[in-house]
Parts: C-alpha cells; structure tokens; sequence
C-alpha cells in the first residue's frame, strides 16, 4: 500500500541533507516563465529553487525558450507549447503536438539525467508521468492541479502504484480529487499517495500595511474557473471598489464580464511585476476569492497574508486549508455572493498583524526548502 508522507510544521527542525544534490526541474510547457501563463506554478517553482539553493542545493530548470527565473540556471528548450490542462474537457484524449516543447524537454532530460541526482516534474501532462519507469534517474513529481481529466488521472494512479512516494501535492483539498484505487486485494483513497508540501513566498518581497484603504482585491487568471464575476457583484453590493489584477487569459470570457459589468475595465490593472503587485495589493481591505472549481492551492491568499491583507475565500479546496476563519479571514459557502458580502461588511474585525504573521510562520522560503528535502530524501532513500 502507498501511504502518505505527512509534511512537517514549519516550526520542526530538520536534519540537513548530508550532501547537496543535483536537482533538476521541468517546468510548465504551457508558456515562458515569466509569462503569466502557467499561473502559480511559476511563483512556486521560484521560491522552490531559491529556498532550495541557498540551501546549498544546485538547480537546473527545464522551461520554455523565453524563460527569465532571475538568476537561476535555466535550459531553454523551443517549441510548440501545449493547450493548458484546464481548458481541456475530462475525456480529451491526449495531445502532444508536432515539434512539442514538452517533448523537446522531456527527450532533454532523459539525455542529461545522469548528471542529476532527482529530476523533478511540475509539469501537468500526460507525458512525464507515462516516463516514469523508463528513467533511470529518479523522477519525482509535484502535481499543481487536481483532477482534471481521465487520462492524467490514470497516468497519476499508475505512478503511486509503481513508484510509492514520487508524488507530491499543495493541499490534502486538492490530492482527494484523484478519488480511489484499488492495488490488488486493497482499496484506498489516492490522497495517501501524495506528500502535502504547500507552498510559500518570499516574504522579503511584501511589505505590512496596517492602514489600507477602501478597496478589495480579485487577483489571478482572468479565465472563467475562476469566478471573477461573482467577487465584481459582491463589490457592486457591497458599494467598495474593486481592482482586478492577473493575467487575462480567456478574451471571450473577459468581453462577457465586461457586457455584465462596464466598470470591469476601469477595475482592471493588468498582470504586474510582484514589486508593483504588492504596492497595489497591500493597500486593499481584503483579497477576494471566488473558484468555482477546487483550487490545488491559492499562491494568492499567502501573498495578500503576507501584506496583511484579509482574504474573503469560498472554502473550496486550496484556500479553505490557507485562511484561519475568523483570525486571518473569512470562508464563505461555495458559489454563495450574499456570503461573500457579509463577509466584505465583517473584514475590518480582522487583526491585520495576524495575517501577516500568519505568512511568516507558516510560508517562508525556508520552511518550503525542508519540506521538499524531506520528500526528496524520502524518494532517494528508495531507489
């Protein structure tokens, strides 16, 4: 039986590796990092590699020819880029096209694996986990979004049957939505395949705002899993401005919003560097989060936390494992707009030192860097 490998609190210490090792990640094929397209994935693959290397790790990235990951090494690879997972229905068949940059990543890491102690995948596609067995470098994979479709969901079953222990997770939320399986005569739910790892941020890089003003924040994908319509009417009722900030990535989707609600344009600031983003974000009451489907985690909320700002979620998935109700926000019933504006009437109750003591505690670099050794110790130890 694949049992699960429980993440420790931040506060535990942890023995150090007892030599630094050679790690390679594979990043998203959806777009450059720095694009916006892959969406958390590349603020998590950014903290990773740099809690990681200071300590005394030594990282290669495997990414899209485009790539910038600030002073990290990065191999880039060309290209044709695969359609993004979420956009995809649960029966899609597989796709690979011609000239992919998945294939070109993947052909380069079977290549060069002798040169690495663990290959790590970030990618959520079909093919890697399919590799798995054909490697003989250990491949370990970070799964950064639940289930989406029949084909990874049985790629993502086989590996926790083969290989116990290389797969990883943000929250125990999102690790559930993988349901069942049997292994011979036994029979468990796929969540205790996956090591819970969470996520984290540089706190260095937000600053505390004790003061904010009047307005709420709604920031991520413009795409229509993400709800954006619902915090915009939550805002309209509740007579507080908005500003929307993220990546707008599904134009028809953003036209129909804006039919909805002409002042969306005027609310909407772009997709921002994390610099200019924090300006923004820590000036606001609460951060806004309307899913509407299981978020694997919300890099997000721990960036408005780390502000000090409040963060109004819907508990569904990710956020509801994030946001202390009553202490560093509030949960509000799925798909539930009345809620959400109780909630905007109740945020000022909320102690902003909390949040951001909150983010220090339980998200930084270094408690990030532990927790992924202890997964890749775990995964060495059996090979």
């Amino acid at each position: 039986m694949v049992r699960a490998i429980d993440s420790p609190p931040a506060s535990v210490n942890i023995i150090p590796m007892p030599s630094p090792l050679r790690l390679l990640f594979v990043s998203t094929p959806v777009g450059p990092l720095g694009s916006g397209l892959g969406g958390g994935v590349e603020l998590t693959l950014t903290n990773l590699c740099q809690g990681l290397r200071e300590r005394g790790h030594h990282i290669t990235v495997l990414a899209p020819e485009g790539s910038k990951l600030g002073n990290i090494s990065i191999v880039e690879i060309g290209g044709q880029l695969q359609p993004t997972a979420h956009t995809q229905g649960r029966s899609t068949p597989v796709i690979i096209p011609g000239g992919s940059v998945l294939g070109g990543m993947w052909r380069y890491a079977r290549q060069q694996q002798d040169q690495f102690d663990l290959i790590v995948n970030l990618a959520y596609d079909w093919l890697p986990f399919y590799l798995t067995e054909f490697f003989s470098t250990p491949v370990a994979h970070f799964v950064t979004m639940g289930s989406l479709s029949e084909a990874m969901d049985q790629a993502i079953q086989q590996v926790a049957k083969q290989f116990p222990r290389r797969l990883g997770a943000y929250t125990r939320s999102q690790a559930e939505t993988f349901g069942a399986e049997t292994f011979g005569a036994e029979t468990f739910g796929m969540a205790d395949a996956f090591a819970i790892l969470s996520s984290a941020i540089d706190l260095d890089l937000y600053d505390f705002c004790p003061t904010p003003g009047s307005a709420l924040a709604w920031l991520g994908r413009i795409s229509p899993e993400k709800g954006l319509e619902d915090a915009l009417e939550a805002a309209e009722i509740a007579q507080a401005p908005l500003k929307i900030l993220g990546k707008l990535e599904d134009g028809e989707y953003w036209r129909t919003i804006c039919d909805r609600f002409p002042h969306a344009t005027d609310c909407y600031l772009g997709f921002l560097p994390t610099r200019e983003l924090q300006q923004v974000l820590r000036q606001c009451r609460a951060l806004l989060m309307t899913p509407r489907w299981v978020e694997a985690f919300g890099n997000v909320a721990i960036e408005a936390l780390a502000c000090g700002v409040p963060v109004i979620a819907y508990q569904r998935g990710g956020p509801a494992e994030i946001v202390r109700h009553g202490t560093t926000g509030w949960l509000v019933p799925p798909d539930n707009v009345p809620g959400l504006v109780d909630a905007i009437a109740s945020i000022d109750h909320l102690d902003r030192h909390a949040c951001r003591h909150q983010a220090e505690t339980e998200y930084s670099l270094d408690a990030l860097a532990l927790r992924f050794e202890q997964w890749f110790e775990a995964i060495i130890q059996t090979v």
